[in-house]
């Protein structure tokens, strides 16, 4: 017998695994369900999630109904940022800056401030009616007290994009919603005025005091300043210095003057001096010289006219040259007093050079000590007007605080007073309803979703290539216990039909004729993927008791004797042996018989009424000895029933525990393990497949056991086959 076979090929997948979920990647084996997967146990689970959903509502619908109605009520602030904060000074004319967001959110802390929120807190008992400090009993009252009150019920906000303040307060009353909101917005409208009151009374308490100091610094200056000036002997230095600037440049102007004119003095004096009849006439006494000598001129023509005409003894010319005398004389005197007077003209001249000389030497003297020390005056006197200034300046700022202080800053107002609510904000029916709705809705659906993550056992045909590395080769429905058990075999027994009978019998119910049909589809799944026809042995087991493995291998060979195909069905199970008693065949002389004594296996096989391609081999009588003589004489038996049979079924006990399934992995041309659908452990299933692969078996793939429609996907196709045969026996029906 050639048992080095090969597992199915790849393009041979879909008829090995004919359940195998459209839409899902066969070849991947990363063992992550895929999204399909997912998909089908929500609908696995959609009448509990519906349930769970449904009562979640149902709830959320008593809880609401049964809640207190509260009622919400909101206060508008609006803050302008344009207004001035003062009435007078700098602040009247400042204008706001570009920090809006920070502004509104310090004033969004100040509404939520202890110092706001306890007048009004105390004016409507507000702890006692939140309960604030319900949770902590061990504080006293008077910890109470001073404790910070933070209000559950308030909500501030601001609107994006505005300068208004929401102040919102729920309560049960509508009424006292409106008037703690209200109630709060006065108080941080006070509170507001206060700080202000405030920091300008501890502003000019300051200013007060250094108000003093400058005082005295101011007086002390001004002391030095009249000081210096008692010492100059002056109001006003600085005035001084210009009437004596200007002195001087008028005396140096007039010594100017006088120098010049005492040069042209001294230029006639010294031409008078000289005698010179011409320097007599230019002085400034020579006019009444030149009427002198015109008169003598006009003398002398005259004089000349007479001598002509009258002669020498003539009275005439005696008149006449008196006159000339006289002239004369009175020529000379005058030069003589020209003269006298050029001279002390010079005289005075000089004289006046010396003494505008000697004012302009000693003003410019005073000026240079007078503008010498204008320096320290200079210092003085910034001093004392700087004192005085930011004197000044200080006592204006007093007084502008005190004015601003006083004024009732109107850039935070009331811009809506809020009023009594008509409906309650909470509860909201429809919103819980359906926050209800979404949030069980998920989590039924992942509830459903960890609940199968959570599920370690073998369930899902399309799981199992992904979590054991293994091929599913049929997927068996689950049908009440005697059909899927006993029904097929007992008719067969029961009337001595033949197979084809006795199944046809078996399978007139619907779900009876699904298992069937599962069946066949293992049936053609182990043998239609030998090609070359080399498996001629078939080994049935599992990894625990109660999989269902006799009850597969049972139906299995029926089945493939009802194709006119000669099969053994061997129970190898000698432990607990079961073929016997489902074929209500003997059961005395088996399997056993032949390994210990020797006994032809010929003569051990029974032949069922009516099944002439069916034959079983029963486990015999129980024998301790017969399982270790299990590995040669198997093998033996195999080798000589195989020329006989088409196939040959070993029924074999639980591979894990047991020694003898081993040597018979061994003995077969493939094995098939069984496994029970959310029964079987994932961890079972790997080890039995692993043992199989340390063995070198030649492992066929997994038969799903009792496939439930909670249990797999694959449970779809079974219900379509009902349908179908119903369809298929109402036709024949109306036929």
């Amino acid at each position: 017998m050639n048992r080095n076979l090969l597992a199915p090929p790849e393009d041979a997948r879909t008829s090995v695994c004919p359940n195998w979920p459209p839409g899902v990647d066969q070849d991947s084996g990363d063992g992550t369900p895929p999204f399909a997967h997912h998909l089908w146990v929500l609908r696995r689970h959609r009448w509990k999630i519906l349930a769970f959903v449904a009562a979640c509502q149902l709830a959320t619908l008593i809880v609401s109904s049964r809640m207190t109605p509260i009622y919400e009520s909101t206060a508008v602030i609006d803050i302008d940022r344009q207004a001035p904060a003062g009435v007078i000074g700098e602040d009247a004319a400042r204008s706001s800056g570009n920090d809006a967001d920070q502004f509104l959110a310090t004033q969004i802390r100040l509404i939520e401030a202890d110092a706001v929120l306890r007048p009004v807190a105390q004016k409507y008992k507000l702890l006692e009616r939140e309960q604030q400090f319900r949770d902590l009993p061990q504080l006293s009252p008077s910890q109470v007290e001073s404790a910070p009150i933070l209000l559950r019920r308030l909500k501030v906000t601001r609107p994006p994009n505005t300068y208004l303040l929401l102040i919102s307060y729920r309560s049960p009353d509508s009424h006292l919603a409106a008037d703690v909101a209200n109630a709060i917005a006065n108080s941080y409208l006070q509170h507001a005025y206060n700080l202000r009151v405030r920091s300008s009374a501890n502003l000019a308490s300051y200013m007060e005091k250094e108000l003093e100091e400058l005082k005295a610094k101011m007086e002390a200056s001004t002391e030095r300043l009249f000081q210096f000036e008692r010492e100059l002997n002056v109001i006003n230095p600085e005035e001084k210095t210009n009437i004596l600037s200007a002195r001087l440049l008028q005396l140096n102007t007039e010594y100017t003057n006088a120098q010049a004119d005492r040069v042209s003095k001294e230029a006639a004096f010294n031409s008078v001096r000289g005698g010179s009849f011409a320097a007599a006439q230019v002085s400034s006494q020579g006019d009444a010289l030149k009427k002198l000598l015109e008169r003598q001129s006009e003398m002398q023509e005259k004089f000349a006219e007479v001598e002509a005409h009258y002669g020498a003894n003539h009275p005439e010319y005696k008149k006449t040259a008196g006159q000339m005398a006289e002239i004369a004389r009175q020529i000379d005197a005058a030069r003589t007093n020209i003269a006298q007077r050029v001279e002390s003209e010079f005289q005075e001249s000089v004289n006046r050079e010396n003494m505008l000389a000697r004012a302009v030497t000693e003003t410019k003297a005073q000026f240079d000590q007078l503008n010498a020390r204008s320096f320290e005056y200079q210092s003085l006197k910034r001093e004392a007007e700087g004192d005085r200034k930011v004197y000044d300046e200080l006592v204006r700022k007093i007084k502008e605080a005190g004015i601003n202080a006083s004024f009732q800053d109107s850039s935070i107002r009331i811009a809506d007073a809020a009023r009594p609510g008509m409906r309650p904000v909470f509860p909201r029916l429809g919103l819980n309803l359906l926050v209800a709705l979404l949030l069980s809705t998920v989590l039924g659906a992942v509830a459903a979703i960890v609940s199968d993550s959570l599920d370690k056992t073998v369930r899902d045909p399309d799981l199992v290539p992904r979590l054991l590395n293994a091929e599913v080769i049929g997927s068996l429905p689950l049908v009440k216990d005697w059909r899927a058990r006993t029904s097929p075999v007992l008719t067969a027994g029961g009337n001595g039909t033949g197979p084809r009978t006795a199944l046809a019998h078996a399978h007139e119910d619907p779900v009876s004729t699904a298992y069937g049909e599962a069946v066949r589809a293992l049936r053609n799944s182990i043998l239609l993927a030998d090609f070359d026809r080399h498996v001629h042995s078939i080994l049935i087991t599992s990894a625990s008791p109660g999989e269902g493995k006799s009850t597969i291998a049972a139906h299995l060979a029926l089945t493939h004797a009802a194709q006119r195909q000669k099969t053994l069905l061997i129970d190898g199970d000698m432990r607990r042996p079961s073929v016997h008693r489902r074929f209500q065949m003997p059961g005395s002389i088996g399997l056993s018989n032949v390994l210990v004594s020797g006994l032809p296996w010929r003569d051990a096989v029974l032949t069922p009424t009516g099944m002439m391609h069916f034959d079983i081999l029963p486990a015999g009588p129980p024998s301790h000895i017969a399982p270790d003589l299990m590995g040669q004489g198997l093998t033996q038996l195999l080798d000589e029933a195989s020329r006989e049979y088409d196939l040959i079924i070993l029924d074999a006990p639980p591979l894990l525990g047991f020694a003898e399934p081993l040597e018979m992995a061994t003995a077969v041309d493939g094995v098939v393990v069984v496994t029970r659908a959310g029964q079987t452990p994932r961890k079972a299933a790997a080890s039995v497949l692993g043992i199989l692969a340390r063995l070198r078996a030649n492992t066929l793939g997994v038969v799903l056991n009792e496939v439930r429609q909670d249990t797999s996907e694959g449970y779809y196709y079974y219900a379509h086959y009902a349908k179908y045969y119903k369809q298929g026996k109402g036709a024949k029906a109306g036929a």
